[in-house]
């Protein structure tokens, strides 16, 4: 099982909006280079929800074979149409990727029932390694902690991403699952605590632009090397915080924007980071990266 920093991946854009292939190709090698675990590609802070389908299963092609073996890839594979997220999970299975990350159906409200039908239909559609992915914040749906329960007794379903940021929450849920069941924190600021608690790593927007200390801080972690783990966690703070000062992956594609590592572009209704919020993010990469 997959452990440590897993990268949530941007899908880096030249600024009339298409896809930058070559700086995907370059962010891919930079993470192998970094000792990142895992590449998550095409989730939310891949701008999933603004790319088309096969632009969608384009770039999990594309990062599979990049990746060449040599990292593993999580493909983003959720909808909020059941359909559409076995679509999505069949063409990343055929496209050699290791892992599935699959979002809670966004918009339409299901039922705790109707989450565990969902994640079991998809489940049975497929042989690929499944994690589950709850993000409350973002899609209006919760997927509590008893139907997770219930749904990591599916052999293919094998962990969770858990962006709640409620460590104690996150805490009883590793209580209550099986052994080999992987709890991901989803949530940078809260990450170091939650594998205090036995989380298993971090699927980290920081790592973007830090990921050589997100990986050391996540090994450390599983190591249970607690001081060294928190002195970078540290340093990592203000940019866990300022990352998310408006809606991922706006202030992170600024970010990576300003360190040369990608173009401006970005998809409506995605817009560059506003003004007001440039100048603390700049002074806290100046700070990190001094």
């Amino acid at each position: 099982m997959i452990t440590g920093s897993i990268v949530a991946l941007v899908t880096p854009m030249h600024p009339d909006g298409a896809i930058d292939w070559p700086a995907l190709a370059r962010l891919i090698e930079y993470h192998i280079e970094s000792g990142t675990a895992g590449l998550g590609v095409v989730g939310t802070t891949g701008e999933s929800p603004t790319l088309t389908v096969p632009e969608h299963c384009e770039v999990i092609r594309f990062a599979v074979e990049q990746a060449g073996g040599r990292i593993p890839v999580i493909a983003g594979t959720g909808g909020n149409s059941t359909h559409e997220a076995i679509e999505l999970t069949v063409a990343a299975a055929e496209a050699g990727a290791d892992y599935s990350l699959s979002v809670t159906p966004y918009y339409n409200k299901p039922t705790q029932q109707g989450l565990f039908e969902h994640f079991q239909s998809v489940a049975r559609a497929v042989n690929l390694p499944i994690l589950l992915y709850n993000v409350p914040g973002r899609t209006g749906c919760d997927l509590l902690n008893e139907t997770v329960v219930r749904l990591s007794q599916i052999e293919n379903i094998v962990g969770i991403k858990d962006a709640t940021g409620d460590v104690n929450r996150g805490a009883d849920l590793i209580s209550a699952v099986p052994d080999g069941f992987a709890v991901f924190s989803g949530d940078d600021a809260t990450a170091l605590e939650l594998m205090r608690r036995g989380g298993k790593g971090n699927v980290s927007v920081t790592a973007n632009i830090a990921a050589a200390d997100m990986a050391a801080m996540c090994n450390l972690a599983l190591a249970e090397e607690w001081e060294a783990a928190a002195e970078i966690d540290a340093r990592l703070s203000d940019l866990n915080g300022l990352l998310f000062s408006e809606s991922n992956p706006i202030p992170v594609k600024w970010a990576m924007t300003q360190r040369g590592m990608i173009e401006a572009g970005i998809r409506l209704p995605l817009t560059p980071l506003s003004e007001g919020c440039r100048a603390p993010l700049h002074q806290a990469m100046e700070a990190y990266f001094a």
